[in-house]
């Protein structure tokens, strides 16, 4: 499972958050990872400079083998929040894409 981070210009500490995402990755989403070709995430404050409710922005790309690729999306006000939630609510995506895949067989 290749993971690729993405930001925009207002994320700091790119190597860190990085490595924050890599991690809750693996663990929130490697138990499902045999389908899973690669994971695209997407960083963004939504007001820049400016601190604001739900201002950090996470969207979670999953591309599955022979498949179209699937997306989850959380809003917080920090980063690792925000990563989390997009995580979390990816996984739920995954076993109901996946179990109706089983399903079908």
């Amino acid at each position: 499972m290749h993971i690729q981070v993405n930001t925009d210009n207002t994320i700091e500490g790119r190597e860190d958050v990085t490595r924050f995402v890599t991690q809750v990755i693996e663990s929130k989403l490697g138990a499902v990872s045999g389908p899973i070709t690669r994971v695209e995430v997407y960083l963004r404050d939504q007001n820049a400079t400016k601190n604001g409710p739900d201002d950090k922005h996470c969207k979670v790309e999953v591309r599955l083998e022979g498949r179209q690729p699937v997306t989850a999306e959380d809003a917080a006000d920090n980063i690792r929040s925000a990563v989390t939630g997009a995580t979390d609510k990816m996984r739920n995506v995954l076993d109901r894409e996946l179990g109706k895949q089983r399903e079908r067989r």
